[in-house]
């Protein structure tokens, strides 16, 4: 799977027949307005597009949450983030995610699908950032993964080290440096060779377990389009976009290496490969730093459709029927039953499982009935079913944050929708046909959409039983500490890089919005 800042996930897997990888590419913050191949008018991605002629494109394809911890969550478990606990209960429908004095991460009660890949003996490896926990006992090598390359958090900085530590990159459990001094990103001009750094990890791993002939998993989870964004030099100033392009640029041109690669290998044809995306493009960043959600509302943070439609294609020569567009409402959730089903394994059957298998979607191109579900902290905020999309709460961000220039819809207020406030509507949802209103703008009512009351009917039915089913998972954001940042990982001592931690002094993390 190739997620993309939104992320990169590359699934390879083995199926029942013959040997299939998985391969998921999870791009960090990118939007669905981002690929030429839905209307980007730079046309900049021909890898990706080249990728949706050759396999089958998603334009209703959505992450479980409007950011980028608790979607990485949900991909992994295949479980809601109100289920696996990548949440807070500490004030009402609030993102919360894993910044560095997080003291909470994924919990050892949750099943990692890598954990269940070992039944098939795949070996399986994550490359870029991790993002669900980074104390010790959270990291990947902890949680099913075989091998790591990348970093846990988010590559803010630079830091001075003394009131914040540079953050950590890692090869398997032990650091090897950090963001800003031996892994440089230059702020200023944009410059930083980890998405090579990412691209070359990639192609070694790919390159390993095919001569030595091994089922592998792959997840591929660059973050270059996340602010601050950088690219590489060869890929600096090509873009019409200006800098978020360039990292766009470089992204879809190592997909695009990645493929070929499968292909010269000789194993394409028994590996799945699904490129996706964390959430919708950041537009609160400015247009220098963020992406593109094409048509829809507001970006990422919001449970309107900027913040959680994803850009997603699933590609596997000879298996998934070329040049295909699905209508099939997706989630990241069900990469994770997805990939078991293909790889042979039971989902675990101990606890709801969120996400669908798409195999009859890829393989027949059925169309499963399902809700999406958008939640926004422990708030279900709206629910989809089919064309319409009913809002039980609105809110963008609060006025306080709005007033300090904080917008989460740049140029696109939509009155009594994109409020300021957390408003309710649970007695008369606010409801919108998503086919042909795609930006959340017009609510409807009744008399013009005849079928509207059985929608309503029917969504009613589908929210009363999730919530009476609903068992929330013990909340794992809430408490933050700056002792527990990354003073010191594992490996600083070898490399002289341990940093004096504060005193452990834990508060109720501050979630904003």
């Amino acid at each position: 799977m190739f997620e993309v800042q939104s992320d990169i996930k590359a699934l390879e897997g083995m199926g029942p027949i013959g040997r299939d990888e998985l391969k998921h590419h999870h791009h960090h913050h990118m939007g669905w307005g981002d690929l030429g191949v839905f209307g980007e008018p730079s046309k900049e991605t021909p890898n990706l597009d080249l990728m949706a002629a050759q396999g089958m494109l998603f334009p209703n394809f959505y992450t479980a949450n409007p950011l980028c911890s608790p979607s990485r969550a949900a991909l992994l478990t295949g479980r809601l983030p109100v289920r696996n606990g990548f949440y807070t209960t500490n004030a009402h429908a609030r993102n919360a995610y894993t910044p560095q004095e997080i003291v909470g991460g994924i919990s050892p009660d949750e099943i990692l699908l890598p954990e269940l890949l070992k039944k098939k003996d795949y070996v399986s490896k994550i490359i870029g950032k991790w993002h669900l926990g980074h104390r010790t006992q959270y990291l990947p090598l902890k949680h099913g993964f075989d091998e790591w390359f990348g970093s846990p958090n988010c590559h803010f900085g630079p830091y001075n080290n003394s009131v914040c530590p540079n953050i950590p990159v890692y090869n398997n459990s032990e650091m090897k440096g950090r963001y800003y001094e031996e892994f440089e990103i230059n702020v200023k001009t944009g410059e930083s060779n980890l998405t090579q750094i990412y691209l070359k990890e990639g192609l070694d791993f790919i390159s390993q377990q095919a001569v030595a002939q091994r089922r592998f998993f792959l997840y591929w989870a660059p973050d270059a389009t996340h602010a601050p964004v950088y690219a590489s030099k060869h890929f600096l100033g090509k873009s019409q976009r200006g800098r978020y392009g360039d990292a766009m640029m470089e992204l879809d041109d190592s997909i695009g290496q990645i493929l070929a690669h499968l292909v010269s290998l000789g194993i394409h044809n028994k590996t799945l490969v699904f490129f996706t995306s964390d959430n919708g493009a950041a537009v609160m960043s400015g247009p220098l730093q963020s992406g593109s959600n094409g048509p829809f509302l507001c970006g990422k943070e919001t449970t309107f459709e900027g913040g959680m439609r994803e850009p997603a294609i699933a590609w596997w020569p000879g298996r998934i029927p070329a040049g295909t567009v699905s209508y099939q409402l997706g989630s990241v959730m069900d990469l994770f039953t997805t990939s078991l089903s293909v790889a042979g394994v039971l989902p675990p059957d101990d606890r709801v499982i969120d996400g669908l298998d798409l195999s009859p979607v890829l393989f027949n191109n059925s169309l499963l009935d399902r809700p999406i579900f958008y939640y926004r902290g422990n708030q279900l905020m709206a629910v989809r079913i089919g064309q319409y999309k009913a809002h039980y709460w609105t809110w963008s961000n609060s006025w306080e944050e709005f007033n300090k220039g904080i917008n989460f819809c740049p140029g696109q207020e939509v009155p009594g929708v994109t409020t300021h406030t957390q408003e309710e509507h649970t007695m008369q949802p606010l409801i919108f046909h998503l086919g042909q209103d795609p930006g959340e703008r017009y609510p409807i009512s009744t008399c013009l959409f005849p079928d509207l009351s059985l929608f309503h009917l029917r969504v009613t039915a589908v929210v009363e039983q999730h919530q009476k089913d609903l068992i929330p998972g013990m909340p794992q954001l809430n408490m933050c500490d700056l002792a527990v940042m990354n003073w010191s990982p594992p490996g600083c001592e070898q490399l002289g890089k341990c940093l004096k931690a504060p005193e452990s002094n834990p508060w109720k993390c501050d979630w904003p919005h």
